[in-house]
């Protein structure tokens, strides 16, 4: 053979492995939130270093890219919560492979035909749903098929600075924080907790917010069991029960027992530099918050770190808001090898899930919230029963999201005094409904 004939055979045969399947990556596209850290976390693949929602989930995608070097992760990180981006993909054929959606909004994509339902595909990986907590499985089940691989179960918290507790004098004997049990009974400790202190009680993202009035609404509205969303296509907010939780935050506003122009970072900072006593953050706060409460010199250190669920306000249900995180699958023709490839991605995030729940998110896998190594974790003693204290909205209650928005901006202006309460809770009411009308 001659040189120029050996040049061209060594080319085309190193064409041929390059187009085989056997010798190409397969690809996936992941799109997910949860915020960006490459600057720390970019090329970490040692899970068990990482802090906090972006930390573990960058690490945990780095370590599932580094032990599948024959599966190409390509990573899409969008603004929280994305679904505006996520719509108008899904409406250009342009959608991910898989894509973070809360339990919350699954039924909006679902109900299109643009979600694949996962049962199956787990199933080959050895992923059943009987492995679920109760809670994970009922929000990734829709229609009764699973279109959500489960990540956690997440709710709002009571995230307390022990110093300035003990300085207001609401530290039980046992040393734990003493801790309302009606709204007459927390306008008299924010009281208490504003005079020996000087700080407002709590410390509340309200500037340019919405999720947080919504979820304190959601929250007190079961604790009375107001069952508001009886038909998932009406909602009742302009009633009794609604009125007393906006009345009851009104009052704290009115008051000064909160901070009140804070936006969400600006309400993290204030908590940590230690102007105000709880903070109404979610599960999500709860590792990078006991950290730095082990930081000497820290706000949270000088005095101390607790985390509760919601206090029990009114005589209903023991109950509170929740909502949880999954994985989703966009429904589209794809090669066997990249449906493999997501079985496997999945299937890696399910075997981890401890490593997420270190965030402070309520593990989906039984045997996961019932190890020992998660009940060794901080503060789990006392946020465990989530489990059983969390309840979503109706699966079948649709664009949850826009809802959200809805409600807490009409909760806002009534807190604020921009309206009356009833004139609040009538707009909410009817905005949601015609919302609802117009699916």
């Amino acid at each position: 053979m001659t040189l120029r004939k050996l040049f061209f055979a060594t080319i085309s045969a190193a064409a041929v492995m390059m187009a085989s399947p056997s010798f190409a990556a397969t690809e996936l596209q992941v799109q997910r939130f949860f915020g960006a850290c490459d600057a720390d976390f970019g090329k970490n693949t040692d899970v068990s270093k990482a802090v906090g929602e972006c930390g573990i989930i960058t690490s945990l995608i780095n370590k599932f890219a580094a032990d599948n070097p024959d599966i190409k992760v390509n990573v899409t990180t969008v603004e929280w919560p994305g679904y505006d981006q996520l719509t108008a993909q899904f409406a250009s054929g342009d959608a991910p492979d898989i894509v973070t959606i809360h339990e919350s909004a699954l039924s909006d994509y679902q109900s299109k035909g643009l979600l694949m339902p996962l049962d199956d595909l787990l199933k080959t990986v050895g992923v059943t749903p009987d492995q679920f907590t109760d809670a994970a499985k009922q929000g990734a089940t829709k229609d009764g098929k699973i279109y959500g691989l489960p990540l956690d179960n997440w709710t709002m918290l009571y995230h307390i600075n022990m110093g300035l507790f003990k300085q207001a004098g609401l530290v039980n004997a046992d040393g734990t924080p003493m801790l309302p049990k009606s709204p007459e009974e927390l306008l008299a400790q924010a009281e208490q907790f504003k005079q020996k202190t000087g700080k407002p009680y709590f410390v509340q993202n309200l500037a340019n917010e919405t999720a947080l009035f919504t979820r304190n609404l959601y929250t007190y509205l079961f604790q009375q069991n107001s069952d508001f969303f009886a038909d998932p296509k009406k909602v009742k907010f302009n009633t009794p029960e609604a009125k007393k939780v906006v009345e009851m935050y009104k009052a704290i506003y009115d008051k000064d027992y909160t901070t009140k122009n804070l936006d969400y970072a600006g309400a993290i900072n204030a908590f940590l530099a230690g102007e105000g006593g709880v903070q109404l953050n979610g599960t999500w706060v709860v590792g990078d918050y006991n950290a730095q409460s082990e930081k000497p010199g820290t706000a949270l250190n000088k005095g101390g770190y607790a985390v509760y669920p919601y206090p029990q306000l009114f005589s209903g249900a023991h109950a509170q808001y929740a909502d949880g995180h999954t994985w989703a699958v966009s429904k589209k023709d794809r090669t066997p090898e990249q449906t493999a490839a997501i079985g496997k991605f999945l299937k890696f995030f399910a075997d981890n899930d401890f490593e997420w729940s270190r965030t402070g998110h309520l593990p989906a896998y039984k045997a996961v919230i019932d190890s020992a190594k998660f009940k060794a974790l901080p503060h789990r003693d006392t946020i465990a029963a989530i489990a059983t204290l969390g309840k979503p909205l109706p699966s079948q209650v649709q664009r949850q999201f826009a809802i959200q928005d809805i409600v807490g901006e009409e909760m806002s202006a009534a807190v604020s005094g921009q309206k009356p309460v009833d004139k609040a809770l009538a707009d909410m009411e009817s905005r949601v409904n015609e919302l609802l009308a117009n699916l």
